[in-house]
């Protein structure tokens, strides 16, 4: 990923778990997102969880709460735009999947690095099945950052999170524009096999390190 896109999904996985609970406001969307923050946050901190070899049980934690925020596959599908009509049935599935599977070690491997920002809630939107919750992110220093988080409303009253809107910059528009690069200056299957480069770079990374008895 480029430098844009590894600062925004630095931001928008922080935002996530860094929230101030806030119960001013009352709207559905917001306080669903609000709830699964305060889920995430009591796994991070829960001291069990903190023990040594408990590691691979509070990712899982967390990827449980990261499936109950997002909906990848609406994620995946408007990131990939018009080249998803194209895509078989197979391809697409295969995508969707190790799309979402991306985001979610993404979300797990960022959310350990808590640098003590905070999340701001300051109002929602609500139009027809859509919404839009809007938050600040707060820095150390003081920075205000806004960060709008674009949910659908699925079944009878879920929201789910499917873009997030960094001052301006939309996690989706950014991913299509890199998608689509790749897309049109070589194939699909290229794509796919540079994700499944970035799955086999993470998992690399969240396997145990041996250590020298020397």
């Amino acid at each position: 990923m480029t430098w844009l896109a590894r600062a925004l999904m630095l931001a928008v996985l922080f935002s996530f778990v860094l929230a101030i609970p806030q119960r001013a406001w009352a709207g559905a969307p917001t306080d669903q997102l609000r709830a699964e923050i305060d889920r995430a946050v009591k796994i991070l901190e829960d001291p069990e969880l903190k023990k040594d070899g408990r590691q691979r049980d509070r990712r899982a934690a967390v990827r449980q709460v990261a499936n109950d925020i997002f909906d990848f596959s609406e994620t995946a599908k408007r990131s990939l735009a018009r080249h998803w009509t194209p895509r078989t049935q197979a391809e697409k599935d295969e995508f969707v999947g190790l799309f979402t599977d991306l985001l979610e070690r993404s979300y797990i491997s960022k959310i350990e690095l808590y640098g003590g920002e905070k999340i701001q809630f300051v109002g929602e939107t609500i139009e027809g099945e859509g919404a839009v919750v809007r938050t600040k992110l707060v820095t150390k220093q003081g920075t205000e950052i806004p960060i709008d988080y674009r949910m659908l409303k699925r079944g009878d009253n879920k929201w789910l999170v499917y873009d997030v809107v960094i001052e301006g910059v939309s996690l989706i528009s950014n991913y299509r524009t890199q998608f689509n690069k790749i897309i049109t200056t070589s194939s699909f299957q290229e794509l796919m096999k540079k994700m499944k480069t970035k799955q086999d770079e993470f998992i690399g990374e969240e396997k145990p390190k041996r250590t020298s008895l020397r």
